[in-house]
């Protein structure tokens, strides 16, 4: 019995042992498969998350394509930016050093505050900007001082530089850090996201900001649990942006901006049968490295307070009445639709009266009886009051957007503004009021709700000395992602000027205008006689303008208390010019704005003058176009020695 009791509990204990060991079995065949999954059949893909752990890939910036003017002049580079940064774990106190360091060179109090901040809240290995943009001469005396800076290191990367400086500020423009509202609005690209980086942010820097910026580099480095890089284990340099050679001319791009000074100005130098902008200055200006390096709030300040607006660029953006430069459009309407002759005569007595209502000539006593050639050289207003009567708003205004007035002409410069032509149902659509006849009487002399910027002026020019053809103005010449061909310029400068629309303008028309605007500058008795270019061959042909900003009551005009120029700035009339040269074979157009500048034969056209027997004089349609033979030298890294 006992036997048997103890057969039972061997059997039952043997059924425990097998089926316990059968568990162990299925559990470590289980565990042996499963490691066996993990390391060789997902092999890869684990071995490439512990990577991503002790791998980190960095984005590098690429160097930014260079700019270059018509003829190969660099306008913005890339220049080596000279560094300090400090490693708070290497010192034995980040003030200590500093105060080491600001024996050596100069350190701003603001700055200094910051780099103790950011001390305090970054780890101890995390590298903080000190200072950058340093001279060669302060990098060189940190240098030599540096076994006495503990945690100090000096490092070398790339900046933008604008050798031009304020010359092409407009023109080029700027390049600053990426903004929060930047982050949102541009599209998606990493580089954004990179500490310091730098986008277009005015001008052609930021009209081609994307193809000028390149393309992000890679480092791989490793890196330990705190996330402290230990070593760089490969390195894959960014693809460089695009070069881009402009129509301007650097020499007389310079010129034009000397020559107009401190003025509130702004000139455009157009070819009139390929539209490339060969000048485009807009003064007061600023310096765009500033920009770069970072404004103090004082700089700002002073930027945004200034009556004369550097930060605008007027030439493009800036909207004005055109005043009597608007006559030859009014002219051309007139003939074109039929309503006078080229023989019309009116007599001027100094005021014309329409109702209840006066429209007075600027001149007091009036200009007798004239023609229509006459009444340009004279720019006689009553005149052209009578003109534009007999021809109505419509007419006028569906000419002068012939010639690119109230659209945008599409230039590569951000903000260009569109001007305002009106026309009847433009003001209905606006005031609710309809169109009154007295304000086709201003609008032939360029005032009233008119606006035209400087641009627009000039290519109004030179659509009428080019014989009617429907240019359109260029700033970018080629976008260079490789040596260029010197000789495709000619071909395509050849073959724009052969495919230009026209306008439709009689050639009896056109010839009309055009010698009333010989006149104004080569008769004696023109506006802008004094202002001519007395260069034999290199005549110009012009009209002045002069558009009132403020009303002149019957007071004024009886007492005359205060002349334009007594009166303040801010109410003086605005003087504008616009010509082309030279008058026997015409290849340059020029606007002259000056606000608040008073009268256009004496301070607009002595600079259009000047500026037009300059560009004659450069040749910049001569002239072979360079070939960036150079542009390749930036794709070099930055040399630490240079001095």
């Amino acid at each position: 019995m006992r036997e048997r009791r103890d057969t039972g509990r061997y059997k039952n204990f043997t059924r425990r042992a097998a089926m316990l060991g059968g568990a162990k079995f299925v559990l470590l065949s289980s565990l042996a498969g499963r490691m066996y999954y993990l390391q060789v059949v997902e092999s890869d893909q684990y071995r490439m998350l512990a990577d991503e752990n002790r791998i980190n890939i960095r984005l590098l910036a690429p160097p930014r394509g260079q700019v270059f003017d018509r003829f190969g002049v660099e306008l913005a580079s890339n220049r080596s930016n000279y560094q300090i940064v400090l490693v708070p774990e290497q010192t034995d106190s980040v003030e200590s050093t500093l105060d080491v360091l600001a024996k050596v060179i100069e350190i701003d109090e603001r700055e200094r505050a910051r780099v103790i901040r950011e001390a305090k809240r970054k780890r101890g290995f995390v590298p903080i900007a000190v200072a950058d943009n340093l001279s060669w001469d302060e990098f060189a005396r940190v240098n030599v001082n540096i076994l006495d800076l503990p945690g100090i290191n000096l490092d070398v990367g790339e900046t933008r530089d604008y050798p031009f400086g304020d010359v092409m500020s407009h023109v080029v423009g700027y390049v600053a850090a990426v903004s929060e509202r930047d982050l949102i609005t541009q599209e998606a690209d990493p580089l954004l996201e990179l500490p310091g980086f730098r986008i277009g942010k005015s001008g052609i820097e930021r009209t081609y900001d994307r193809r000028v910026r390149g393309s992000a580099g890679s480092s791989r480095v490793e890196v330990n649990a705190f996330g402290r890089v230990i070593r760089e284990l490969s390195r894959q340099d960014g693809e460089p942006g695009d070069d881009l050679m402009l129509t301007i001319d650097a020499s007389l791009q310079r010129f034009t901006m000397e020559r107009m000074g401190q003025e509130s100005a702004a000139a455009v130098v157009v070819d009139i049968h390929t539209g490339d902008v060969l000048a485009l200055a807009s003064t007061p200006s600023f310096d765009p490295n500033a920009f770069n390096l970072g404004l103090s709030t004082e700089q700002w300040r002073a930027l945004i307070d200034n009556e004369r607006k550097p930060l605008n660029n007027k030439a493009v953006a800036g909207q004005f009445p055109p005043g009597s430069t608007f006559k030859m459009i009014v002219a051309l309407a007139a003939l074109e639709a039929g309503v006078v002759t080229p023989d019309h005569v009116v007599h001027c007595p100094g005021s014309v009266t329409l109702g209840r209502n006066k429209f007075h000539c600027w001149k007091r006593g009036g200009h007798g009886w004239l023609g229509m050639i006459e009444a340009i050289y004279k720019s006689c207003d009553v005149y052209f009051y009578d003109i534009a009567k007999k021809t109505g708003i419509e007419r006028i205004a569906a000419m002068a957007r012939r010639f690119g007035l109230g659209e945008v002409l599409d230039l590569d410069l951000p903000g260009e503004k569109p001007g305002l032509v009106p026309s009847k149902e433009w003001k209905l659509a606006i005031d609710g009021v309809p169109w009154q006849q007295g304000e086709t009487l201003i609008a032939g002399i360029g005032q009233g709700y008119l606006l035209a910027t400087p641009l627009q002026l000039a290519i109004m020019t030179a659509r009428l000395a080019n014989g009617g053809r429907a240019v359109k103005p260029r700033m970018v010449k080629r976008v260079v992602p490789a040596e260029p061909d010197p000789d495709a310029d000619e071909a395509a400068a050849e073959e724009i000027a052969e495919e230009l629309p026209s306008l439709d303008i009689s050639r009896g028309s056109l010839a009309v205008v055009k010698k009333g605007m010989d006149l104004v500058t080569n008769h004696e008795r023109g506006t802008a006689y004094a202002a001519r270019i007395r260069e034999k061959g290199m005549e110009m042909a012009g009209k002045t303008g002069t558009a009132q900003v403020r009303r002149i009551s019957k007071a004024e005009r009886r007492t005359r208390v205060l002349k334009n120029e007594e009166r303040p700035w801010e109410e003086r009339d605005h003087a504008l010019f616009v010509a082309y040269a030279p008058v026997s074979r015409p290849r340059y157009a020029i606007s002259v704005l000056v606000e608040h500048g008073g009268s256009g034969s004496k301070a607009a056209a002595p600079l259009a003058r000047d500026i037009l027997a300059e560009a004659q004089r450069l040749d910049p349609l001569g002239k072979p176009v360079g070939t960036l033979a150079g542009a390749a030298a930036r794709r070099r890294p930055a040399d630490a020695d240079e001095g």
